[in-house]
This record gives C-alpha cells, structure tokens and sequence, in this order.
C-alpha cells in the first residue's frame, strides 16, 4: 500500500502528496513533487517543485542533489494537470516550508 503524507500550504489548504517507487514506471503527466526526509514527527521539506511530465524524472537531478545531505530524503508527488494549479501550490508549500534547496 502507497503512504500518503498530507502537507498543509501557508495558505491553509491541504495537499496529500504520495511516495513513490522511484524506478517504477510513472505517468507522463504533470505533477507536483517534494523532495523530504520523512519521519515518525512528520515530512521535513527540503525542495518542493513541479513539472509537465513525472515521467521525464527531470526531478531526478534536484533529488541526488538532495541526497548529497539528506541521505534517506524521498521524493513525494501529487499528480496535478493544470500548471497554473500547479505553480500556486508549489509556492503555497514554498512560503510554508522554506525548503533549503529552493533558497
């Protein structure tokens, strides 16, 4: 069974991100994705971004990145169509967070 993490924006609003297998094949859709060490006291996020195509892995790059000092960091996604939605939402998560990696 996949592990959902919820994630609340500055905004308030609430988005349910979903870990995945990162050498399963994924959706060529746009999705949301964040870049987290997830633990018992919740997700701390160390990237947030998004793209046009999961399937691309273009994220691939920002999470060995990611690694290089959160060794156990996973990646985190939330399909979303839409790339106007997508960009509120990854600002919202930004604002909250403050994640390392997006300074």
């Amino acid at each position: 069974m996949t592990r959902q993490i919820e994630l609340a924006g500055k905004s308030g609003a609430r988005y349910r991100y979903t870990s995945i297998d990162e050498d399963r094949f994924l959706p060529p859709a746009g999705a949301n994705y964040v870049i987290a060490q997830v633990t018992p006291e919740g997700p701390h996020v160390v990237y947030a971004g998004e793209t046009d195509n999961l399937a691309s892995q273009n994220w691939r790059t920002t999470l060995d990145k990611a690694r290089e000092t959160y060794a156990d960091a996973k990646i985190l996604t939330r399909l979303n169509v839409t790339r106007a939605i997508r960009e509120a939402e990854r600002e919202d998560l930004i604002e909250q967070y403050h994640p390392p990696l997006n300074q």
